[in-house]
């Protein structure tokens, strides 16, 4: 019975090619088949990187990658190595590449990466915000009904947000984010990241919308803060406090906790259930 190959998902350059790994220039000079988004752009990587290519390259972009699929699961469970790669950044995170790892998944045919550039993770350590928990969202939403209702499920988002934007729909879309997140809001809008004109703008979404109203270029990646949390009224958390006192913690450990549940201050709390009690209290 033949060993099946492998799907070997490759991060490509964005911008500099610098940035590419030589086991990236490896797998491109060995690998049997390359399923590239652009099979141009490919072939000037390789000949910019100086790797000749041996194997065979097919086209795999948004279009085709469904009618693609069957073929390459073929190649692998014959014993061969499928390159893909995208014309930049890792494949499958907003390019083509998800459906061909569920694929090969669901037939348990190996998957390995090769790491390496990413906008995502690019734009997070240049944002200058707090990162540490994010989640990223892909493209913005192209109708300004879809994306105001999107900038509405950030309201309370604690995380930082990372997406991409379109420059020609960057303005409308930090408009949007002004009108439904306010205005104080902080940003970072990284443009042309790992390039020749590579730009990071850091400000509030004011300050980003009035920066961008007269037109921007290149390729963007947006961080959004992650929204701040509210503290609660103390005196809206006495009967939870209560509760976990029946329950049997001791009053300043469930003071405690749920002070830091909620963002409440803790000696607040404790008072306020202080005060509570003495109010019930028989005169």
């Amino acid at each position: 019975m033949t060993e099946p190959g492998r799907l070997v998902l490759a991060a490509t350059p964005m911008g500099e090619i610098g940035d590419a790994s030589q086991r990236l220039r490896d797998a491109l000079g060995t690998a049997e088949v390359i399923a590239a988004e652009d099979t141009r752009r490919t072939r000037s990587l390789a000949k910019a990187l100086g790797v000749e290519i041996t194997g065979r390259v097919v086209s795999f972009y948004d279009h085709v990658e469904a009618a693609r699929i069957p073929a390459l699961l073929s190649e692998i469970a014959d014993g061969r190595t499928v390159l893909l790669v995208t014309d930049a950044g890792m494949p499958s995170v907003s390019d083509p590449g998800y459906r061909l790892v569920v694929a090969c998944a669901e037939r348990d045919l190996p998957v390995t990466c090769l790491p390496g550039p990413s906008a995502v993770t690019t734009a997070l350590a240049l944002s200058a915000l707090p990162v540490e928990r994010f989640c990223f969202d892909g493209f913005a939403p192209r109708k300004q009904g879809a994306r105001r209702e999107w900038f509405g499920t950030l309201r309370a988002e604690s995380r930082a947000c990372v997406f991409f934007e379109a420059p020609h729909r960057l303005a409308d879309c930090l408009a949007d984010a002004v009108a439904v997140l306010g205005p104080d809001r902080r940003a970072a809008v990284c443009r042309e990241l790992t390039k020749t004109y590579e730009e990071v703008v850091r400000g509030s979404l004011a300050e980003l919308a009035a920066w961008a109203a007269d037109g921007v270029r290149g390729e963007i990646t947006v961080v959004l803060a992650g929204a701040t949390p509210v503290a609660a009224d103390p005196a809206d958390l006495v009967a939870e406090v209560e509760a976990r006192v029946a329950a049997g913690i001791r009053l300043k450990d469930a003071c405690a906790d749920l002070a830091a549940e909620t963002g409440a201050p803790r000696r607040a709390l404790y008072d306020a259930v202080l005060a509570a009690r003495r109010a019930d209290a028989p005169a």
